[in-house]
């Protein structure tokens, strides 16, 4: 017996002999499917069954898709270094040097030996700061590559280092050979004014300053200005996880102890103030006191306390009369001394000197107190003890 349904106002098609009739594509909600199965046997309801895409391709691209969060999430999609079988990663508890490519550390000592203030440690903290060596975040940051050149700072320093014939500040061994470059500049900047008594404190840290805000406003505070003391903090905090960068140094060439080198600068070595935090007497600011004051008598003779180069000779704010001797690297460091508060001068920049060249008379010019000696030894650009220097029995 044949059953009829209505089918969106129509008969259902009729099937073949002896075919199962399935309910129509356009059935009405609530009607019944109809089917003329034979008593008996089970219902059957033909389904869409799955087509090729979804057997082969799909399954394959859940695969893919859920690999690629994966690397997402541990790291492992961008890198800015080249990924060969000896690339670091850095490891669960690793230092922060972890996350530098072998081959880029001689490089980072390369570029620190343009000049004797910045070290290879110093270099990667700053592209830490400034990328975390992600020349991918670097870029989004608004500089290019791992040190965050500017288009106008990269025309000054950016050359081809490594010889592939373009210079980028996106290639990783150029950008680091130009913030060396950058840096070393900057530091004679301000060696300079702090040699004229511009500025006052460590080399490094007004160096860096001025990388952060520029020359000229280190300038204007006299010393690290407040908007530069984040980054400061930032760059020494990261310097000391790269510190093993510094140590390449052969066995003689750093690290020695002072031993009297130093020839006394006044005939009486009567020490009124020494080396190390105090009171100004007159400014009643308490800070570091970077030499050593030898009271002595106005007018009495200052020499060389070693051979040596004058780099300055002249009248500052602060330390009135002031001489500054570069004596070269003795026991691989930078050794300079200073002379200040001079009644008068002797002699001039760029006069090569000897110990005991006489290069002034003591006085008590610009901020002093009465006449005396302020006599400073300086080692790769900080301020140190000049006690151990000198050869105090001769």
């Amino acid at each position: 017996m044949r059953v009829n349904r209505p089918c969106g106002g129509r008969s259902c098609p009729r099937a073949s002999s002896g075919a199962v009739r399935t309910r129509c594509d356009h059935t009405a909600q609530g009607d019944l499917p109809v089917n003329d199965a034979q008593p008996g046997r089970a219902e059957r309801t033909r389904g869409r069954r799955p087509g090729p895409f979804t057997l082969l391709v799909l399954p394959g691209l859940t695969a893919a898709m859920g690999f690629a969060g994966f690397l997402a999430v541990t790291g492992g999609l961008s890198s800015a270094w080249p990924q060969s079988a000896d690339a670091r990663s850095p490891a669960a508890g690793g230092s922060a040097a972890d996350r530098v490519h072998e081959s880029y550390v001689p490089w980072l000592r390369e570029a620190a030996k343009a000049c004797t203030l910045v070290k290879p440690s110093v270099l990667a903290a700053q592209v830490d700061r400034h990328s975390g060596w992600d020349a991918d975040t670097a870029t989004l940051s608004g500089g290019a590559g791992i040190a965050g050149f500017t288009d106008a700072q990269w025309r000054i320093w950016g050359k081809d280092e490594d010889g592939n014939g373009r210079s980028s500040p996106r290639d990783p061994v150029d950008a680091i050979m130009a913030l060396g470059r950058m840096d070393c500049a900057l530091a004679e900047e301000v060696t300079e004014l702090r040699t004229r008594g511009t500025v006052t404190g460590d080399l490094v840290d007004l160096t860096l300053a001025a990388h952060a805000v520029g020359t000229r406003s280190v300038a204007a505070a006299g010393r690290v200005p407040a908007k530069a003391r984040t980054y400061l903090a930032e760059v020494k905090a990261l310097s000391a996880q790269y510190e093993t960068f510094d140590r390449e140094e052969s066995a003689d060439s750093g690290g020695r102890a002072a031993s009297a080198v130093l020839a006394p600068p006044v005939t009486t070595l009567v020490i009124s103030s020494p080396f190390g935090s105090r009171e100004h007497p007159l400014t009643g600011v308490t800070k570091l006191h970077t030499g050593v004051d030898f009271a002595a008598p106005q007018g009495a003779p200052v020499s060389a306390a070693r051979q040596g180069r004058v780099v300055f000779a002249g009248m500052t704010r602060a330390y009135g009369n002031r001489v500054v001797i570069d004596h070269g690297t003795i026991g691989g460091r930078r050794l300079e001394t200073t002379y200040s508060h001079l009644s008068s001068l002797r002699t001039s920049a760029g006069q090569t000197v000897e110990a005991g060249t006489v290069v002034g008379f003591v006085g008590s010019t610009g901020l002093s107190t009465g006449p005396h000696l302020h006599f400073e030894v300086i080692t790769d650009g900080r301020y140190t003890d000049p006690q151990p220097w000198l050869a105090l029995n001769r």
